[in-house]
């Protein structure tokens, strides 16, 4: 086990990764997309204030691959907002959403993914020369 997943207190491995993002909040749709993922949430940039406990749609659009063919699933769950955070020098907000409404069959999907993109990441850095 790496040093940084020891000190880990989430339950669920995170990954940085890029996916499309929609949230719809009361009031506003926003477009963004996700800066880190886990199975339990999303950590992304928007450019409205979300205040904390604020209850979301997410929309998220999840690269997938079976039997070495890609595609995307959409996933539609709810969210609350769990952290907001001023970005210094930029207009935008960090956000952290934790899903507290999600299909058990999607939430299995985004564990698969997150698994997937951390296995690739580790068989890819066994490959560099040493």
């Amino acid at each position: 086990m790496d040093g940084k997943r020891i000190n880990e207190k989430r339950r669920q491995p995170r990954v940085d990764n890029n996916i499309p993002l929609k949230i719809a909040a009361p009031g506003t749709d926003l477009v963004t997309e996700t800066r880190n993922i886990s199975a339990s949430g999303v950590y992304c940039r928007v450019t409205v204030f979300l205040e904390p406990m604020t209850k979301l749609q997410v929309t998220l659009l999840v690269p997938v691959k079976k039997a070495e063919k890609a595609s995307t699933k959409k996933i539609i769950c709810g969210g609350v907002v769990v952290r907001t955070e001023n970005i210094p020098g930029d207009e935008g907000f960090n956000t952290a959403i934790f899903f507290n409404d999600i299909n058990p069959r999607d939430s299995r999907l985004l564990v698969e993914f997150v698994e997937n993109v951390l296995a690739a990441r580790q068989h890819a850095a066994a490959s560099l020369p040493s």
